[in-house]
């Protein structure tokens, strides 16, 4: 490897991991990058979860003042995303990376609909919660069960891919959560941590032969400070400034995917 390429994965890395916590889509960066410097498709996607891994842990750390004292509500949504990242890593040994390319653009652009609509969404919602303490999850058990059902399938993306696992399941938050968009990235962050941990889990497993871990370290490394950017980045953002943020990228994921 040389060293401009160390230095190229290395920043994508870097990149990756200031986007995801903002908002996600940060494998939009790494992925290409490394299929730019000639890795194999399967071997760069498995290699890049592993990498991200780093950025995922600080990126939460980062988010620390809006996750305390929220627990209860994690211990309720991290199980759908690990077994959906299970589900995800397993699929992604056996069927081509061909099997999502149409449906992840639509899935993105509802997402990001959701989020820009999520504010007179919350509001509605919010009326059920103006006399309780509880202003986690939109009351009823439908809705819990959608949510729980919505972030086993992003928890599924997740493992498989992950390219705006981020805006997904914020859209998806933004309407059945009553929380501030602040906490729900929170949420978001150690949501998609937990699917890229147990991905690489996983493959770790299943493929270690596969795995590059001269780019996985790389990626791990620029990660790890592009976490704790994007979060000194993303917890200052006003909400009107993080949905437009997630709009953007969630658009040009889409413009990427398609192309």
């Amino acid at each position: 490897m040389s060293l401009l390429e160390a230095l190229a994965i290395f920043a994508a890395g870097m990149a990756a991991g200031t986007i995801n916590t903002i908002v996600g889509s940060g494998t939009l960066v790494t992925f290409p990058t490394l299929l730019f410097f000639g890795y194999p498709p399967v071997a760069a996607n498995m290699s890049n979860s592993l990498g991200l891994v780093a950025g995922g842990i600080t990126g939460v750390h980062g988010y620390r003042a809006e996750l305390r004292g929220q627990a209860h509500v994690l211990r309720r949504l991290i199980p759908a995303s690990l077994v959906g990242s299970v589900i995800g890593a397993l699929l992604l040994l056996v069927l081509p990376a061909s099997a999502f390319k149409a449906i992840v653009p639509v899935l993105i652009g509802v997402s990001v609909l959701l989020v820009v609509f999520g504010p007179a969404l919350q509001r509605r919602f919010a009326k059920a919660h103006e006399h309780t303490e509880q202003a986690v999850v939109a009351q009823g058990k439908s809705r819990t069960a959608v949510l729980l059902g919505g972030i086993l399938f992003a928890g599924a993306y997740g493992g498989y891919f992950g390219a705006a696992q981020g805006v997904l399941l914020m859209g998806l938050m933004s309407v059945l959560m009553t929380e501030s968009l602040q906490r729900l990235n929170g949420y978001k962050n150690v949501l998609g941590t937990v699917a890229n941990a147990v991905a690489a889990v996983v493959f770790m497993i299943v493929a270690w032969h596969e795995i590059r871990w001269e780019a996985a370290g790389l990626i791990a490394a620029g990660a790890l400070v592009g976490g704790y950017l994007g979060a000194r980045i993303g917890r200052r953002l006003p909400p009107w400034a993080l949905r437009g943020v997630i709009v953007v990228i969630g658009v040009a994921a889409i413009v990427n995917l398609l192309r």
